[in-house]
């Protein structure tokens, strides 16, 4: 391949998104690395054809996720990097500000281009697009529990509606009709749109033909957007233009050592079923926090410690979670308030991770994108190499530690994704 460089370079807006779109561009068969925040120091890059770079930007401030998103691109770009991905939720977590439109303006702004797509979709997962509105299985997203998300509630399934209230730009859209008449049919269309001044396509999406006709559409366009599916689309069309050879085993990685342990901030519908399914397995397996004992001092965490000891010393599954139903986490953020509520979850999880490892945990599974974030950046983890699938979105990823001989094996999972025995099963699948 005579392409010096890596051929995608994707911008994510949360450490467990970036890692389920590192993960769909490994099973599509391409070497990938996720990089946390924007490297510092040199990366060695000489096998890998596609970098990922995990910011939080979902949730902050509009300007520090422009800022932030800004500074990915320029470092992706000096990579050589020869097509660019904004990659969001699937579920188009965001408010009325952003930051979705805004970032997505100061990107196509820094790049002098005049368009680019917008594909959240992933079929695979169940969350699909139809005349630009998007679907959580077979609920309008909001009637899905969206609405009731904690940082981003989602209430308005309108996609181009969401993204107008976010950009001073025409949105447009690439309806379900338009696809299915192929691949010159969606370009042209998105070539007339872009003759109207249209910046922003929504486009429909419910299955994976929709999303190869889409990933062909936009191979060669600098800038694409969207949730996944479209990632792992790509990869094909990029084999096809010839920038990208047949690999063998992209997501091989070295042999998993150490104890293993699961810890959980998330309180999505999904993971909530997930802690439920280990416990009623494992009932002395799971110890639960709380953020109000947390508040009053350091007994909760050290109970915690102890606890997890114990049950690493006897080779037994150990699960610490703060994940609960809505009403606990209600009382808690208003007692609390919302922020210190989640920094104190935040903290604990994550300094349990720091001791935990330096003991011999050596496999790590976080549920959560925000306590995934708390736990990368407490273990001074900056690389990811991405490994194997355990459920459509969450890969095993390997990450070197210093001081620490063997790669520590971490698996960082958004709180709505993985089947109800996950916590379970993603250890089976490592071994």
């Amino acid at each position: 391949m005579s392409h010096q460089g890596i051929v995608l370079g994707a911008i994510a807006d949360d450490f467990t998104g970036a890692t389920d779109l590192a993960n769909n561009l490994v099973r599509g068969g391409m070497r990938c690395l996720q990089v946390i925040g924007v490297p510092q120091e040199a990366v060695d890059l000489h096998d890998v054809d596609a970098v990922v770079v995990a910011l939080k930007s979902r949730s902050c401030p509009v300007q520090d996720a422009v800022t932030d998103s800004l500074a990915a691109l320029e470092w992706l770009r000096e990579q050589g990097a020869l097509q660019l991905f904004f990659k969001y939720c699937s579920t188009f977590d965001s408010t009325d500000e952003g930051n979705i439109g805004p970032v997505a303006d100061a990107l196509l702004e820094r790049l002098h281009a005049h368009q680019t797509v917008m594909v959240p979709a992933f079929p695979i997962n169940g969350r699909t697009v139809y005349q630009g509105h998007l679907f959580v299985g077979d609920r309008l997203l909001n009637d899905s529990g969206m609405q009731h998300h904690p940082l981003n509630p989602m209430q308005d399934a309108d996609l181009v509606r969401v993204l107008s209230r976010q950009t001073p730009h025409p949105v447009g859209l690439a309806n379900r009709a338009v696809l299915a008449k192929g691949t010159e049919a969606t370009r042209s269309h998105l070539s007339t749109l872009a003759e109207q001044g249209v910046r922003h396509v929504i486009c429909d999406s419910l299955d994976e033909q929709d999303l190869d006709v889409l990933s062909e559409a936009t191979a060669t366009m600098v800038l694409v957007t969207g949730g996944s599916g479209l990632g792992q689309a790509l990869p094909a069309q990029y084999r096809a233009l010839g920038w990208l050879e047949d690999i063998a085993e992209p997501g091989r990685l070295a042999p998993a050592t150490g104890g293993a342990l699961v810890l959980s901030g998330s309180c999505s519908r999904a993971t909530l079923a997930q802690v439920a399914d280990f416990v009623a397995k494992h009932p002395d397996g799971g110890f639960a926090l709380d953020p109000l004992a947390l508040a009053e001092g350091e007994q909760q965490h050290q109970q915690a410690l102890a606890f997890a000891r114990q049950r690493l010393s006897d080779n037994a599954p150990v699960l610490i979670y703060a994940s609960a139903d809505p009403e606990k986490v209600k009382n808690a953020q208003a007692s609390l308030g919302v922020e210190r509520a989640g920094h104190l979850v935040e903290e604990a999880l994550s300094q349990l991770a720091v001791t935990l490892v330096q003991e011999g945990v050596g496999r790590l599974l976080v549920a959560g994108g925000e306590t995934s974030g708390a736990v990368v950046s407490a273990l001074g983890v900056t690389t990811l190499r991405i490994g194997e699938q355990i459920d459509p979105g969450v890969p095993w990823t390997q990450a070197s530690l210093p001081g620490r001989e063997a790669p520590l094996s971490l698996a960082l999972k958004s709180g709505n994704f993985g089947g109800v025995d996950f916590f379970t099963r993603a250890f089976e699948v490592l071994a």
